[in-house]
């Protein structure tokens, strides 16, 4: 594993991550397929849903859901690496992050064990960030491969089990922290909570970890609209569903006007959601296990305007955790799907 330091992160001149800090190899990477996949054949193809006219502009005719790489357990928090040509996926159960090559598309082991990561994100300076579920903290990857410590607690108590992360344009990091990874031995290990489902900010000296909400219950994916005025989290155990709450950010990452910006509705559940430019919301869409949910009704990802209103769905095989745009022009939407991660072009591209 990375040597680790538990310094407060230090200054560092902007440059690229290098991809050999770890690398997978070939040998003993590739995994099997644990079903088989036919992409479409024809166009425009049918697994993507025009909910409402105004989605026609972002969707591309000539392009089609692609599985591009199988075999994990439970797939989250995918992240892109453009200066590598690569993406980046947590493989939770197993304890293992897993490196997809656009180049060659080799797909095979970053780093294990991982600390049963979850979240993925990069910083202003394009070093990894981690939510970790077993050591209950965030971690950042240097150049040379080594790990730091950000946070690991709060007012001399662990976390639970940081999910979801980000880093906002002014180098702050921010991060949900629900107890998922420690209400069982399947994403890390049985542990009892010492505080509130929270959502906190790392400020950009990583000098101060502030709690800046406290109230809801399983904070789970999140991300900022175009200009960074709006924070979007999921509440995950919102009964009887999941919904997106929509704050205004303020000074010093104040949060203020909490409103219902979605409402899941029925047996559908979010999870990991992404903003694109024009300020939609892309969020990971499966069934909540409700009793008659179909999931082949559900899985995928569904698309929300700026006014929370569904106008897309992208159907797939497998319940989607979480996505991330990526590619060479940021058009290209990765979508961690429990075993498999599928892509799709688009129409739009990521918010930056």
């Amino acid at each position: 594993m990375p040597h680790e330091k538990n310094a407060a992160p230090r200054a560092a001149t902007r440059r690229h991550f290098l991809a050999g800090a770890v690398v997978a190899t070939a040998a003993g990477a590739a995994t099997a397929q644990s079903f088989e996949f036919k992409p479409q054949q024809r166009y425009p193809d049918p697994s993507v849903q025009v909910l409402d006219p105004q989605f026609a502009k972002y969707r591309i005719y000539s392009s089609s859901v692609e599985q591009i790489a199988t075999g994990m357990r439970w797939a989250e928090g995918p992240v892109w690496f453009g200066d590598g040509r690569y993406l980046l996926v947590s493989d939770i159960p197993n304890n293992r992050i897993m490196r997809w090559d656009e180049a060659t598309g080799a797909w095979g082991v970053f780093r294990q064990p991982s600390n049963f990561s979850n979240g993925l994100a990069r910083d202003r300076q394009g070093r990894l960030l981690t939510c970790e579920h077993l050591t209950r903290r965030i971690t950042r990857t240097e150049y040379d491969g080594s790990i730091t410590v950000l946070a690991d607690g709060y007012n001399g108590k662990r976390f639970n089990s940081p999910n979801d992360i980000i880093c906002s344009k002014d180098g702050a990091v921010w991060f949900t922290d629900p107890p998922f990874g420690i209400a069982g031995h399947w994403e890390g290990e049985k542990a009892a909570p010492e505080l509130p489902h929270g959502v906190y900010r790392i400020d950009p000296a990583g000098a101060k970890v502030s709690q800046v909400l406290g109230d809801l219950a399983g904070a789970n994916g999140l991300c900022f609209s175009p200009d960074e005025k709006v924070l979007y989290i999921v509440e995950g155990r919102h009964q009887p569903h999941r919904v997106v709450w929509a704050y205004d950010v303020g000074p010093g990452g104040r949060l203020s006007g909490k409103r219902l910006h979605i409402d899941a509705g029925g047996p559908g559940a979010l999870d990991g959601i992404k903003c694109d430019e024009f300020g939609n919301l892309w969020c990971g869409w499966g069934s909540n296990g409700a009793v008659g949910a179909n999931p082949a009704d559900l899985d995928g990802v569904m698309v929300f305007n700026p006014e929370g209103k569904a106008i897309g769905h992208i159907r797939l095989p497998e319940r989607c955790a979480n996505l991330c745009f990526g590619g060479a022009k940021n058009n290209r939407l990765f979508m961690a799907s429990s075993h498999s991660i599928y892509a799709l072009y688009v129409e739009a591209r990521g918010a930056v």
